[in-house]
């Protein structure tokens, strides 16, 4: 995995789609892409992801898988499949592909697809941009069963984070101001000092289900997670901590077993 880089696996399903596509938004204004071109990048990796829910995995559950990396003046995305091994053709003449080849190519600077039977799929491609320069970068990382993010503190943080929250809390049909709050506790928490995780990285990850979102942020170094609490407080506002409808640290362990905490926090619709 190279330092800038955002990477996420979820289930392929049409509801995620939404997930992936807000995603991506957040990286494009990130790295300085034009409106245009971020409406761009949305429908071309929506078609690509539209394309693996369809037809990678026949009905059956399987994950789709995302990598985007900003290079040095191109930004490519991968989307990719461990199913059936589809290959769409353009002249198949298939309505369930809609304009799915035909809008990729026309949106995108350029776009390859590989694989095979038992191979799975993957469609790469390509954006042209001038990167802009910042020093801070990170990688973003899921698991099938929830999201997983580890994002190196810096530009990237912000964008990808607020969006991916806000569309899971708006698929979990939160009123307006609780969308608000949650915005604003991600918010929160990724301006927390990078120093305070225990393995260098705002690690965070979101489960939703039932009109609630689960959130977890760790492995934090000791004392870290009361102090990232602590910094919640707002002069004269009170604490953005109550936003949340549960909040609590807790012990835990990183990728190394060694000790460390994590805040746990619930947002409800």
């Amino acid at each position: 995995m190279t330092a800038r880089e955002l990477r996420l696996t979820l289930p392929a399903t049409a509801e995620n789609v939404i997930v992936v596509r807000q995603a991506v938004a957040g990286l494009g204004e990130a790295v300085g892409l034009s409106a245009p071109r971020i409406a761009d990048l949305k429908t071309v990796v929506g078609e690509a992801c539209n394309n693996v829910v369809l037809h990678a995995y026949e009905g059956e559950p399987g994950p789709l898988e995302l990598t985007a990396e900003p290079g040095s003046g191109e930004l490519e995305v991968q989307v990719a499949d461990k199913g059936m091994g589809f290959r769409p053709r353009a002249h198949q003449g298939d309505e369930s592909l809609g304009l799915g080849l035909p809008l990729i190519a026309a949106l995108s600077d350029s776009f390859e697809i590989s694989g095979g039977p038992g191979q799975g799929s993957r469609t790469t491609i390509r954006f042209g941009y001038t990167p802009p320069d910042f020093s801070d970068n990170g990688t973003y990382a899921g698991v099938v069963e929830e999201l997983e993010m580890a994002i190196t503190p810096g530009e990237l943080v912000k964008p990808v984070l607020a969006r991916v929250i806000g569309a899971l809390a708006a698929r979990a049909e939160f009123s307006v101001d609780r969308l608000a709050d949650t915005v604003l506790l991600g918010d929160a928490v990724s301006s927390s000092a990078g120093g305070d995780f225990a393995e260098g990285r705002v690690g965070i990850s979101i489960k939703d289900g039932d009109g609630t979102l689960n959130v977890r942020v760790g492995p934090l170094v000791t004392g870290a997670g009361e102090k990232l609490i602590s910094e919640m407080d707002l002069p004269g506002a009170g604490s953005l901590a109550t936003l949340a409808s549960k909040m609590e640290v807790t012990k835990g362990e990183t990728s190394e077993g060694e000790a460390a905490e994590f805040l746990d926090f619930e947002v409800t619709s």
